[in-house]
């Protein structure tokens, strides 16, 4: 098929040919102080603003010969088929919480209502507040309650965040479940666009995990180092169970993959992800936040034969990706640095977070200036975006951005 897309992701670093991005749309207008907290926010983007910067992130992309795929028009390409469209429909009306069956019927059909499909999925994606809908009549508890409260269905402002709702691995895909039931609804789309797009189809893509098993691992933990080792945080959003899971089915398979090495990260709002504290620019380069470059509690889970040989390491992280990367050594790349006021600033507006177009050369946020000399005086090219507005969604470069092509190194 002309538009068929073959997942090929065996590191971090390979030639970039294809990825998945979301636009910011109006879902990051109907954050509110009050709903910060709720919504996972710690600030308010502008969204025209936003918009125009990650147009500049785009355009990096295209510039570099990158194909950019995006959620909304494959979802929009889906819903070509009125089946389909019908079933996501009621599954997203149901996940998003809708318990009034009176609201249910008037959401579904306030959707049925869009003759544009691509409308329709920015609508689904931006929320839907109560002034929108008609009126009820309030006859139960729980319409009255929900009266109170300003939408129907809560905005998605962090989908921009592509990287987390699953994850390219190989040429497989982790859907992953969410650790907060906020971010829960955004793997929809990706089930769907894996299950029904045309780009998909005919293929037996593997999935190492899917949405529906219990326990919570998200994007931003897990890194495709070379084609024998994985990186997989035990994070605030990822637990060890969740990558247990994902060892086995992953080991199971004929995939490539030897070694899944879990970093036990701080469980803190600083230290989401691993991605955001740790991420791959060259064969032999990595970012860092310093204050993880001291010894770390890293599990290295091996596949021995049909069994899986789990062993605690404590060693200095250069000294660990050197060893299971075959190298002599490695260079830690220090966000701000060093510790202190240059890191702590860099590290919040997401310094470590990077994304790898080729090797040695990386996508970086404008404001973090004093880590972007640091990298290119280690020989890295850079590729400078302005990130006034995106960075106050807390998350970077490689946060935003799903590959789902690269080429083998």
């Amino acid at each position: 098929m002309k538009n068929q897309i073959n997942l090929n992701v065996y590191s971090e670093i390979g030639k970039l040919k294809k990825v998945l991005l979301h636009r910011p749309g109006p879902e990051i207008e109907n954050l509110t102080p009050e709903l910060m907290d709720r919504l996972l926010f710690d600030d308010i983007p502008f969204m025209k603003v936003a918009r125009e910067e990650h147009d500049e992130f785009a355009k990096v992309f295209l510039d570099n010969d990158v194909e950019v795929f995006y959620i909304e028009n494959m979802m929009a390409e889906i819903f070509d088929d009125s089946e389909v469209k019908e079933k996501f429909i009621n599954q997203f009306i149901q996940e998003a919480g809708v318990k009034s069956e009176i609201r249910k019927v008037q959401v579904k059909d306030y959707f049925y209502s869009f003759n544009n499909n691509q409308e329709l999925v920015e609508k689904m994606i931006s929320g839907i507040r109560v002034e929108e809908l008609t009126k009820i009549e309030k006859n139960n508890l729980r319409d009255y309650i929900m009266n109170e409260y300003p939408f129907v269905i809560d905005p998605m402002p962090n989908l921009y965040f592509t990287r987390d709702p699953f994850s390219s691995i190989g040429n497989g895909i982790s859907l992953n479940h969410m650790a907060t039931v906020t971010r829960n609804r955004e793997t929809i789309f990706a089930q769907y666009i894996f299950g029904f797009h045309p780009s998909f189809v005919n293929q037996e893509i593997p999935f190492w995990y899917n949405r529906d098993f219990p326990f919570s691992i998200e994007g931003g933990d897990q890194l495709v180092l070379s084609e024998k080792v994985l990186a997989i945080g035990i994070s605030q959003r990822t637990q060890p169970d969740a990558i247990d899971i994902i060892a086995k089915n992953i080991f199971e398979s004929e995939s490539s993959f030897e070694t899944i090495l879990a970093f036990d990260i701080p469980k803190s709002r600083a230290f989401m992800h691993l991605d955001t504290v740790f991420t791959m620019v060259d064969y032999d380069k990595f970012t860092i936040h310093p204050e993880i470059e001291g010894p770390l509690s890293v599990y290295s889970l091996i596949k021995k034969g049909d069994k899986i040989e789990i062993e605690k390491e404590v060693n200095d992280l250069d000294k660990i990706l050197a060893k299971y990367l075959g190298l002599d050594k490695v260079t830690l790349i220090r966000c701000g640095g060093k510790r202190g006021i240059d890191a702590g600033r860099e590290q919040w507006s997401d310094g470590s977070n990077t994304l790898a177009i080729a090797p040695g050369e990386v996508i970086v946020y404008s404001r973090n200036h004093v880590t972007n000399k640091i990298l290119q005086e280690n020989g890295i090219k850079i590729h400078v975006i302005p990130s006034s507005e995106l960075s106050r969604g807390r998350g970077g470069p490689r946060c935003m951005s799903m590959p789902l092509e690269r080429e083998k190194l």
